[in-house]
């Protein structure tokens, strides 16, 4: 049994994010913990001097709390009807980021809407509030579309380093069924050179835990292309090694996940080496 951190905000319940928990389900039993916040207290977040006027931001605060428990609802009722063991976490209100990593913590995953978590506030995605939890999370992290379908095939992006070999062994861990579907692990760079960083390793790794592994390098830069490339597979889940734990790196310099977030082309797995 795994147990999966379900992380949502106000109204904004994530049946794309639901989707995939069941089809985890299918596989083996799983313990789901729901973790909601108020999207109008995560304004607190932004490093800036905001000051709410007092009365129409209370009255915001009460509304905000009937829509989240009106996706709490939606919440027991999905994993109820599916079967799956589940909990709610009794915290109501603000984001608290020192209890969502204590939380993270002592999960195996945790999982999150690509296109919803506190859109409310800030639409385009990934938002300041989704890459705070992507760089806090002590856990891998799974950004799943509301278009989320069945999984058909997987892509690794790897460069040879810790972190991408990190993020390979984590799914491996916690996805063991789906190392039977195709797999493409793949080094991007805009280069001529066909090297592989230590492919002969990367092939030992791979020939023992994936049934139809194929390694290859492309040779374009993966912010501009890689959606494109993945629109190419059906039904693709990506691994990807990290997501910046840099709030200044986030903002002045994009990474592939960013984009293919931005895109809601796919789920997406991430996973931090420390």
């Amino acid at each position: 049994m795994k147990k999966i951190l379900l992380l949502c905000d106000g109204d904004n319940f994530p049946s794309g994010a639901t989707r995939f928990i069941k089809n985890m389900r299918e596989k083996e039993p799983l313990y789901v913990k729901g973790l909601f916040i108020n999207p109008v207290d995560v304004l607190e977040m932004i490093p800036v001097g905001f000051i709410p006027v007092s009365g129409p931001y209370q009255k915001l605060k009460e509304e905000e709390k009937l829509l989240v428990e009106k996706s709490r609802e939606k919440f027991i009722e999905a994993f109820e009807t599916a079967g799956i063991k589940y909990e709610i976490h009794p915290h109501i209100g603000e984001w608290n980021r020192e209890l969502f990593i204590k939380e993270s913590r002592f999960a195996d995953l945790v999982v999150i809407s690509e296109e919803l978590f506190c859109a409310n506030s800030i639409e385009t995605q990934p938002n300041y509030f989704m890459i705070e939890a992507l760089r806090a999370s002590e856990s891998p992290v799974v950004v799943v579309p509301e278009k989320f379908k069945c999984i058909e095939h997987l892509a690794f992006a790897y460069d040879g380093g810790k972190e991408s070999m990190h993020a390979i062994k984590q799914f491996v861990y916690l996805f063991p069924d789906l190392t039977e579907l195709p797999s493409d692990f793949v080094h991007i760079k805009n280069e001529a050179a066909d090297e592989i960083p230590e492919r002969a390793l990367l092939g030992e790794y791979t020939f023992s835990h994936f049934e139809a592994q194929y390694t290859s390098k492309l040779h374009f830069d993966p912010k501009k292309y890689l959606t494109s490339w993945l629109g190419t597979k059906k039904n693709v889940f990506l691994v990807s090694g990290s997501f910046s734990r840099s709030a200044v790196s986030n903002t002045f310099k994009k990474s592939f996940a960013d984009h293919v977030i931005a895109e809601h082309s796919c789920p997406i797995f991430i996973a931090h080496f420390s």
